[in-house]
């Protein structure tokens, strides 16, 4: 299991990473998946921009952008966070900048363990996946 975190631009957000990686495992453990290596680059918005359009050629914002290395049952990828939307996203969503953190970091995880949230109905299953997600990290 490898866990890192980056950033580009930006300050490291105030997370506890021991803690953090020891939820992600127990999250992947949940969908009967290991970690292998796992890449979460905290950046801005223009760096965001500047991927998304590179990577997956859209001219948007996001919260976060994920790409897959997954071999089987063992989990690995990259993922891009901006603070600066998640900052948004938790005053427009009323919740803490924290717990909005955590919930991008794990939605990512989730990405990678087969939860998609584009079709119909995908983005409940995604959200509650990502609430008993945080509902572990909380304990």
């Amino acid at each position: 299991m490898k866990i890192l975190f980056y950033t580009e631009n930006i300050k490291m957000p105030a997370i506890s990473k021991s803690k953090v990686k020891e939820w992600l495992k127990q999250v992947a453990e949940m969908y009967g998946r290991e970690i292998g290596a796992l890449n979460y680059i905290f950046c801005n918005d223009d760096r965001i921009l500047e991927v998304n359009n590179q990577f997956l050629g859209h001219n948007y914002y996001t919260d976060i952008i994920t790409f897959d290395y997954t071999d089987n049952k063992v989990v690995s990828g990259d993922m891009y966070i901006s603070v600066d939307t998640v900052c948004s996203n938790s005053l427009k969503y009323k919740t803490s900048f924290d717990i909005e953190l955590h919930r991008v970091i794990v939605h990512g995880l989730l990405h990678l363990c087969g939860i998609n949230d584009k079709g119909p109905g995908e983005r409940q299953i995604m959200e509650a996946a990502e609430n008993r997600a945080l509902s572990l990290l909380n304990r």
